[in-house]
């Protein structure tokens, strides 16, 4: 557990047109915290009087079935908003793990309440982060439909280059050491089903396994193919 700098929250982007002497009260609240890869930050059901933002790492936000079967929702990365949800005083929906080494500043609720209610930028950059938590949980509701499970995963890898890739000659490479395990659990399924479609799209050109990472290609295609156009 450390102090929490005022350089802290000047790095994080959506912080940019925050008024400082805000700044400085949230520092004068805030705990940083250091959670380690598979450690867990909460579980669903538990009470939780926090609220966490990702100062750097990322963090994994998961549910489980009734069998135990894992089902990854969202990954979240530097400067994110984990779980503003919880204004609403109930108990989390959702577990939060780390994907991996993460740095996460820890704010009461009622005192970051207190501090949204003198200054309404702040408020408004809280309601934008959970507008864009509804728009990804619509995506995926979308997504729930009965198609193939090789389509789920081409727009599950097409989405993660958008969200993480890094351009290179070859294509754009997702920056994340991510197993073909969390890919089953991402996209509710089997290891060995996952590991089938990797190789179908791995024949076809489209996406290339470089280690724990993954090339695509061509992100075009890749869009192409799910969307089926």
């Amino acid at each position: 557990m450390n102090k929490v700098t005022i350089e802290d929250l000047n790095q994080i982007e959506i912080f940019k047109d925050i008024d400082t002497s805000t700044l400085e009260m949230m520092v004068s609240k805030a705990i940083k915290l250091k959670i380690n890869k598979g450690e867990m930050l909460f579980y669903e059901r538990q009470e939780v009087d926090n609220i966490y933002l990702i100062l750097k790492g990322k963090m994994t936000m998961f549910r489980s079935s009734e069998e135990g079967q894992k089902r990854v929702i969202y990954i979240l990365s530097d400067g994110q908003f984990i779980n503003e949800v919880i204004f609403d005083e109930l108990p989390a929906s959702i577990n939060c793990e780390a994907f991996e080494e993460t740095f996460v500043l820890s704010f009461f609720r009622k005192d970051l309440l207190e501090i949204m209610s003198k200054d309404f930028k702040l408020t408004r950059v809280i309601i934008n982060s959970m507008a864009k938590k509804i728009r990804r949980l619509y995506r995926q509701l979308k997504n729930s439909v009965p198609i193939k499970i090789d389509k789920k995963l081409a727009a599950k890898l097409w989405k993660l280059s958008k969200d993480y890739g890094i351009d290179t000659e070859n294509g754009v490479l997702i920056n994340l050491n991510i197993s073909i395990t969390y890919l089953a659990d991402m996209l509710g399924s089997t290891r060995e089903t996952i590991s089938r479609c990797i190789r179908t799209l791995e024949k076809s050109g489209m996406i290339k396994m470089e280690g724990k990472k993954i090339l695509v290609k061509n992100p075009d295609e890749l869009s192409i193919y799910f969307r089926g156009r």
